[in-house]
């Protein structure tokens, strides 16, 4: 098949310049038939493409491939979310994707998902039961790289200073707790939780599979130390973003230097 392909791209390239000079020389009769003669060939070469990618599919199809996933990126970042409860990075997101769900989400799927899903809510607010918006941090401003869920209270949504630490052991005990209430856990659940308890004082030793009770307790006990303290940050924040800030500002945040001023 690449023997084919290499003669038509050949053929193609000779009837283009073919072309040019029929063009150049005003010769309109013979630059029409050269043109319907490019068209068949450049037709014979799509479907010779075709082929070939049929062809490499069952190919990797036979070699243990896949399924395709039967839910769309963007209801695959939610389900992670609802998960994780907190807001997460991509690389989070795409981790626990891969440990529990299809595994199919790429980092890259996700750069662009925050404004498709804003401008989805300017064309037609809360037309849809959720949206995946950004964080909001102490300024009102969105997080770079953070995404939530809309349907989250406003103090889920925002960031204090303590707010990435207290984050990062609720997703480890969330992750824990939906291990211990699985029957048979895949064994890329249990390898992402050993990579989040490594973070936990007192959670795992070395290199040790983790624990996932040993990891909620020593995530609890070090929560316990920050939440009082996040709580009371969030819950200012999330004041001033209901005060200050509109619908659309709530939900992806405010870039104007009128947001860093207090409620008057």
């Amino acid at each position: 098949m690449s023997e084919s392909l290499d003669a038509l791209e050949l053929r193609i390239t000779e009837l283009r310049a073919q072309v040019r000079r029929a063009v150049k020389a005003r010769d309109n009769t013979l630059a029409r038939s050269l043109r319907g003669d490019l068209r068949r060939a450049e037709q014979a070469w799509d479907r010779a493409v075709g082929t070939e990618e049929s062809t490499g599919k069952s190919a990797e199809g036979s070699a243990g491939e896949t399924e395709p996933p039967l839910l769309p990126v963007r209801e695959q970042v939610h389900q992670a979310l609802a998960l994780l409860g907190v807001p997460s990075a991509a690389r989070m997101i795409v981790a626990v994707n891969e440990a529990f769900f299809s595994g199919a989400l790429r980092g890259a799927q996700l750069t662009s998902l925050r404004r498709d899903e804003e401008r989805s809510f300017r064309g037609d607010p809360y037309a849809r039961p959720y949206y995946l918006c950004a964080a909001l941090t102490d300024r009102l401003s969105p997080a770079r790289g953070l995404l939530a869920d809309s349907t989250w209270e406003p103090e889920r949504r925002v960031l204090g200073p303590l707010s990435p630490r207290v984050d990062f052991l609720v997703s480890a005990m969330r992750v824990a707790d939906r291990i211990i209430r699985m029957t048979d856990p895949p064994q890329g659940a249990r390898r992402l939780l050993r990579r989040m308890a490594q973070n936990v004082p007192g959670a795992v030793e070395g290199l040790a599979p983790a624990d996932p009770e040993v990891t909620i307790r020593a995530a609890r006990a070090e929560l316990d130390v920050h939440h009082a303290g996040d709580a009371a940050q969030r819950a200012e924040v999330a004041a001033r973003a209901g005060r200050q800030l509109s619908d659309i500002e709530r939900l992806f945040g405010a870039a104007a230097l009128s947001t860093l001023r207090g409620a008057s």
